[in-house]
């Protein structure tokens, strides 16, 4: 097991609530788990708690066995890869600098490059379809570039896990699936990727498992053609949905007109 966490709470000073209570989550090598829910249910905050960058009020992390105290910051960022969900860069990077910054977790930011950075950062840009990018400048790219480019980064890192905030925020239909396949690709090749999503029919056609929160909690947790039940996601999106079938059996999502 990659990743194990229990009972997972985390109170924000001032906040009347919690804004996670209890949620435990699991990871297996070569694995794709896709944490999903409405807006402010927590999603964002669960993958801070696994990273230890928000104090927990109550549970534990442990990666490959580990407690989450007893790793160093560098020794984590070789096994973790973050892409967050909001990231601006002031400055006019190449593709292939932006894509090198990945490999201070394994030099240190002032160390020269070596023929071992300089292979991960070639295999980084190949596994995301970026070779003819490495000279291009990271402003003058569309939004489903950048996010391959985010992507490479965390990828030159060399890690085993894979952590994505949100990626297709704000990316196209044909972006969100290149995206999605490229993520599946790369487990598929023995990573290991937890990907917090609000597309639900996205996860439930990539994810071999799915967690649904709403309000902190965890709502349910399992395969999405369990998880994703029409009574149950009406419930929490608080719209009346149906779940359609696509040939190979993925559910799917369709909202219902809130008719009167």
């Amino acid at each position: 097991m990659i990743l194990q966490a229990r009972s997972l709470s985390v109170r924000y000073p001032g906040a009347p609530a919690p804004a996670l209570m209890d949620v435990d989550l699991e990871l297996r090598e070569g694995e794709l788990v896709v944490v999903g829910g409405p807006n402010g249910c927590g999603k964002t905050t669960l993958l801070r708690a696994l990273l230890g960058l928000v104090a927990l009020e109550r549970g534990e992390v442990a990666f490959q066995g580990v407690p989450l105290p007893a790793w160093r910051r560098r020794e984590l960022a070789r096994l973790v890869g973050l892409v967050p969900q909001r990231e601006e860069t002031p400055f006019s990077w190449r593709v292939e600098e932006m894509v090198g910054f990945g490999r201070y977790a394994r030099r240190g930011p002032l160390s020269p490059m070596g023929a071992e950075d300089h292979g991960a950062i070639e295999r980084a840009l190949e596994r995301c379809d970026l070779t003819g990018f490495r000279g291009r400048r990271v402003e003058t790219l569309s939004g489903g570039e950048w996010q391959r480019v985010r992507i490479a980064r965390a990828l030159a890192q060399e890690p085993k896990l894979l952590f994505l905030d949100e990626p297709t925020v704000s990316l196209d239909l044909g972006h969100e699936m290149a995206l999605f396949e490229l993520v599946s690709r790369l487990v598929g090749d023995g990573l290991s990727a937890l990907i917090v999503t609000h597309h639900l029919n996205l996860a439930a056609r990539f994810g071999g498992r799915m967690l649904l929160l709403a309000e902190g909690r965890a709502v349910a947790s399992g395969p999405p053609a369990e998880v994703m039940e029409a009574e149950r996601l009406s419930r929490v999106f608080r719209w009346p949905v149906t779940i359609v079938s696509l040939p190979d059996g993925t559910p799917q999502i369709v909202p219902l007109r809130d008719y009167p």
